[in-house]
């Protein structure tokens, strides 16, 4: 599955498009503490989340996510979609918690 595969389900909003619509997705990752994300993200996975801030981007940037899928209603803040624009990174929301929101996207990617 594509970030444009995901994008176009539907049932996400997309907050900033990235720079990468072919890019892979082959996992999902869920986590909230951004230590934990830092040591065990996982390359090309789409990070469901309710981290909405700078350190997010950070993350993934050195994990190498394909995308962050924030859950639960939770917004990137100003600085964030800045960077987020800057970078490339896809962003994607959704007022659905983490839970229900990984599994759709696990189930997209055919796992």
């Amino acid at each position: 599955m594509t970030v444009k595969d995901l994008q176009e389900a539907g049932f996400l909003e997309v907050v900033w498009e990235g720079e990468e619509p072919e890019r892979e997705i082959e996992d999902v990752f869920c986590c909230d503490l951004l230590s934990i994300a830092m040591s065990r993200g996982i390359e090309n996975a789409a990070w469901v989340t309710v981290m909405g801030n700078i350190n997010t981007l950070a993350v993934m940037s050195l994990t190498d996510m394909s995308c962050v899928v924030l859950a639960e209603g939770a917004n990137l803040d100003e600085t964030a979609l800045a960077k987020a624009k800057q970078e490339g990174f896809p962003v994607f929301r959704t007022e659905e918690a983490i839970f229900p929101t990984a599994k759709r996207i696990y189930e997209m990617i055919g796992k």
